[in-house]
Formats: structure tokens, sequence, C-alpha cells
């Protein structure tokens, strides 16, 4: 009677743990990783385009026959192609170039693709070109700076105030560099009087040489400095 009791917990025992193992859910499935090609297209949609060239060029020596890979590149030139149309928007014509000349190299047998964005690079090279002559031509047509540097941002000239004719040929300097070289003024004078007085004389020289120059003039006081007359150049 007690061999069958002992018996019969046996196998009691061993079918709750039987029914625990049935009841227990599966364990999920660990992820897969992603394929090459798929890490490739994602660093394609992601605009890391010099990786996605990498990792192209590595598919197409491991299995040049693999018919995916054509897709691969038609997408990684279309990329580039895209690129350069955005930096050629935001005027960054070298930045445009590049790219472009990375989408032509990868679709060497579809140059109609490229022509558009071709010719809108080399338009842009010609306007930067123009422009770049233009400025060169202006630079050249203007008389020498007689108290400004004209490469700075601004220019601080004292006034020698020891002797009003040296102040005077001062003054007429500085409305010729003004008128020339399309300069906005900064009078800083130690006293509120001597800023009013000094621009009379400097608008009166201006006016006498460009009656119709747009032209900025401010003061500030600085009363332990002399009178400073600060001209900075327009930019180019």
């Amino acid at each position: 009677m007690t061999s069958f009791a002992a018996r019969g917990l046996l196998v009691a025992v061993v079918s709750l743990g039987l029914a625990a193992c049935q009841s227990r859910p599966p364990e999920p499935a660990p992820p897969a990783s992603p394929t090459a090609g798929e890490v490739l297209q994602q660093n394609i949609a992601s605009g890391e385009l010099a990786t996605a060239e990498d990792q192209l060029a590595a598919l197409q020596a491991q299995a040049p026959a693999d018919p995916a890979l054509d897709g691969y590149q038609r997408q990684l030139a279309e990329a580039y192609l895209q690129r350069s149309q955005v930096s050629l928007q935001k005027g960054d014509v070298n930045a445009a170039a590049t790219a472009l000349a990375r989408a032509r190299a990868l679709m060497p047998q579809a140059p109609a693709l490229t022509g558009g964005v071709n010719g809108a690079i080399a338009q842009a090279r010609k306007a930067e070109l123009e422009q770049a002559e233009a400025a060169l031509k202006a630079a050249e047509a203007k008389p020498p700076a007689k108290v400004i540097d004209p490469s700075a941002t601004s220019t601080p000239v004292v006034l020698d105030n020891s002797a009003i004719r040296k102040m005077q040929a001062q003054l007429d300097d500085i409305a010729s560099d003004i008128v020339n070289y399309n300069c906005d003024v900064v009078i800083q004078a130690p006293r509120k009087a001597d800023g009013p007085w000094i621009e009379t004389l400097l608008r009166k020289r201006v006016r006498k040489l460009d009656a119709n120059l747009q032209w900025q003039l401010s003061h500030r006081i600085d009363r332990a400095q002399p009178v400073i007359v600060i001209l900075s150049p327009a930019k180019p």
C-alpha cells in the first residue's frame, strides 16, 4: 500500500511538472541581424553616402553577380544627385560639383540624369566668376585709400587738433574715403559737444563730393580718449 501511494505521488509530481512546462510561454526569438544590403540602404537614407559607397564596393567584390547590387548603386547615385541639388540651392557650388561627380561615377551609362544639375553648376560657376571679375574691376577703379585700410572691418583715425589746418586736411581725407569706399562712421569724442561739431564739418565735405551718398553716422562718448573717427567700409 505504501509502495502504491509513493508511485502515485511520483506520477502526480511529474504530471504537474509537465503541465508547468507546457503552460510556460516560449521565449521570443532574438531579432535577426540586418543584412549587408539593409545596412547599406540605411546609410543611404541617413545621408552617410561615403560609408554606403564603401559598403557597396565591398558587396560588389564579394558577389559581383548579385542582381540587387544594381538597385543599391542606383539608389546611391540618386542620393548623391539629390545632395548636389541641395548644395546648389544653398549656393555651395563646390559641394554640388563634388556630389555630382560621385553621382556620375555611379551611373556613367545615364548621363541624361545628371545633365540638368551639371548645367546649373556651370551657370553658377559662371555667375561666381562674373561677380569676382566685377568686384575686381570695382576695386581697381577706386582711387587709393587715404586713411583707411580697405580690407579691414574698420579703421580708427585720431584727429589732430593741435592745428586747425591739420585737422581740416584729415577731414578732407576722411571724407574722400567715405565717398570712395562707402564708409559708415562713428565719431568718438570725450565731450558731448565735440561729436555734432565734427559731424557738421564732415557732412559738409562729403556732400560736396557726393550729395547723393547714403551713409550712416553715429556718436559715442569716451572721456578717456581724444576725438577718434572710426570708418567702416562697405563690404565688396
